[in-house]
């Protein structure tokens, strides 16, 4: 029977509202992508999110990110210009042990890591940044499974450090022709109508395909399908995704419980 992961990208937020979101979305995805201090996240967030994911069955992942918390992340910091490269790999280093430290203090474990924002963004195409975020997980723990982008930088680095490695597609975002995703800035980079969003995790759960921005069709191999935690809708479509794949007789399960690429 074929199986996708579905993923979420939570841990980010900073109202009571956003967070009660957060706990529901915990009860239709496989994996969630905790925000661990670099772009949004602190103990408390970290914490609460973790014990809801181990209520919940959910599989743990780190989601570090540029230590730019007033862009949330989303700003592009050059190497040696903005951010020297050691200092970014402390970063992300520290970002991943503080969530999985915490994860140790509630009887969990993290699974793999995925970055964000721009630092996912930049390591797509950026062999430098994708070999930095590599070498960085391997030194941690080479156990650990790096989610990214497919045919991109990241799976290339993986390989070249010996970390198995998963590729993911979007629910919520608009494809460049390239197979990447249309910049944020961009009108309709956020897909926004829910039977839109639908109609691309059924597709790419069961046939790989995605419609680009042109309309032409494009492979894209995923086995992790990804809703952003911070878009309208969120829950919703989380619940309506797993419930439209189920139904097309794939199962939800996380890939950190399977084999992955290594």
């Amino acid at each position: 029977m074929k199986t996708i992961d579905l993923n979420a990208d939570i841990g980010e937020a900073d109202t009571p509202e956003w967070a009660a979101a957060e706990a529901a979305i915990l009860r239709h995805i496989s994996s969630a992508n905790i925000a661990c201090g670099g772009h949004a996240g602190d103990d408390e967030t970290m914490r609460r999110t973790v014990r809801g994911a181990l209520e919940n069955g959910v599989a743990i992942g780190a989601h570090p990110a540029y230590p730019d918390r007033e862009n949330f992340g989303r700003r592009s910091l050059v190497l040696d210009e903005d951010i020297a490269e050691d200092d970014l790999v402390q970063s992300i280093r520290a970002q991943i042990m503080r969530l999985w430290e915490i994860a140790e203090e509630e009887g969990g474990r993290i699974a793999y890591v995925k970055p964000h924002g721009q630092l996912y963004n930049d390591a797509v195409g950026d062999r430098r940044k994708a070999d930095l975020i590599a070498r960085t997980i391997a030194e941690t723990d080479p156990g650990l499974i790096l989610l990214g982008g497919p045919n991109s930088r990241m799976g290339e680095a993986a390989a070249a450090q010996g970390l198995a490695f998963v590729a993911e597609g979007f629910i919520d975002r608009l494809y460049s022709d390239d197979g990447h995703l249309v910049p944020r800035g961009q009108p309709g980079a956020v897909i926004a109508d829910a039977d839109a969003r639908l109609d691309q995790a059924r597709r790419l759960a069961t046939t790989g395909e995605v419609r680009t921005v042109s309309g032409r069709m494009l492979d894209i191999e995923a086995r992790s399908l990804c809703v952003h935690g911070d878009s309208a809708g969120a829950v919703e479509t989380a619940r309506q995704a797993r419930a439209a794949i189920e139904a097309e007789g794939v199962t939800i399960e996380a890939f950190s419980t399977g084999d992955a690429t290594a």
